[in-house]
């Protein structure tokens, strides 16, 4: 037996894929080294293989019983179905070819050796025990280094989720993916998360999940969108999802204190947007918080602003924290022309047939000066 001489970069398993396979591949998917098992059973050719590799800079005398001694004990956990012993074995294995100097392609190596560890979950005698697996493979990947091969290691947790039966099991891995890309603080770690956004609420349908753990999920996600460019859209959606998981009932009163400085990003980002017009922000509990909080007070006061008033509010307000605008990243310019579009939108809905000239020229603010021009430019 050998293994595959490449391995897809697998996708979470997605609604339609109930009773299959994982997801798609790559169009170059990445090389990972050969492990010759010839007739050897897979688990102790790993075994065998990372041990000589770790071993290697010990010389025969040290290194040999070294490697006797494990496959000895592979051997050993193979025979009685001690599936959790062997992950254990075969991780710590995993660690020594790490450390290793002499190890020729280190990455390939640990993508192939983890490949045979996931395996072991379709192994375990019962869903417990394969979520007790699952959760040493996860605590290995993600207490590496941030930097240290992120992509990898996002490719091998999805490869763990195609192979899990248990749904919370699969949401807990892909919470993990999530963590390292998160942690990495790179492009190429996010992309590899970010496709799988779209089916967010398909997935948590499919898991079961109840709300702390969708808070969790959707939290993790607004730290990745958070700055990944051109994703500003997506990073309001999950932070509205975030905090529509606060109802204000007892339970929540801890949690959604900690929910304060997500709140007041939801705020600055409607502000920012050039085509949101409209949001629930006021009704979620989250957001009504801050109202009376000292610091994020006024943030809540000119959200306030842009749903319930006009452009003089917005001045007036502007005219007295205008270092607070600053600091949100604001620019003065683009707010007064957000608001003096929606205080049309405003006017129109309490003017029924014509608008007078009058009416749109106070609420534009333009009391003097010529009011088409600025009428022609917001729309």
């Amino acid at each position: 037996k050998s293994s595959p001489n490449h391995i897809p970069h697998p996708l979470p398993l997605s609604l339609s894929h109930t009773g299959g396979g994982g997801g798609g591949r790559e169009k170059n998917p990445s090389m990972a080294t050969i492990v010759n098992t010839t007739e050897e059973e897979p688990m102790l050719a790993v075994v065998r293989s990372t041990a000589q590799l770790a071993w290697a800079d010990a010389g025969p005398e040290v290194a040999d019983p070294e490697v006797a001694r494990l496959c000895a004990e592979a051997q050993q956990h193979l025979l009685a179905g001690r599936w959790l012993d062997m992950a254990t074995l075969m991780l710590a294995s995993a660690d020594l070819l790490l450390l290793s100097p002499s190890a020729p392609d280190k990455a390939a190596d640990l993508e192939c050796i983890l490949t045979v560890i996931c395996n072991l979950v379709t192994m375990a005698g019962s869903e417990d025990e394969a979520l007790e697996i699952a959760k040493l493979i996860c605590a290995k990947l993600t207490h590496q280094p941030p930097a240290d091969k992120p992509t990898l290691r996002i490719k091998v947790l999805f490869s763990l989720y195609n192979l899990l039966p248990s749904l919370s099991g699969k949401a807990m891995v892909y919470r993990k993916a999530l963590e390292v890309a998160a942690a990495a603080a790179g492009k190429a770690a996010a992309d590899c998360v970010v496709p799988t956004f779209k089916n967010i609420d398909a997935f948590v349908a499919y898991w079961g999940i109840g709300k702390p753990e969708q808070r969790e999920l959707f939290l993790a996600i607004t730290r990745i969108l958070k700055d990944h460019k051109g994703m500003t859209k997506d990073y309001f959606k999950f932070l509205n999802k975030y905090l529509a998981t606060f109802d204000g009932s007892a339970g929540d009163a801890d949690a959604i204190a900690a929910a304060k400085e997500e709140a007041a990003a939801a705020i600055v980002e409607f502000v920012k947007s050039s085509d949101l017009y409209q949001c629930d922000l006021l009704d979620m509990p989250a957001v009504a918080q801050l109202e009376k909080d000292d610091k994020y007070q006024p943030v809540y006061e000119l959200l306030k602003i842009f749903l319930t008033q006009r452009l003089e509010s917005y001045l007036a307000f502007q005219t007295a924290n205008s270092t607070l605008l600053q600091g949100y990243g604001l620019v003065h310019e683009d707010c007064i022309t957000k608001m003096r579009l929606m205080s049309l939108l405003d006017l129109s809905g309490h003017c029924s047939g014509e608008i007078p000239y009058s009416a749109i020229t106070k609420a534009l603010e333009v009391i003097g000066l010529p009011c088409l021009p600025i009428v022609v430019h917001l729309i």
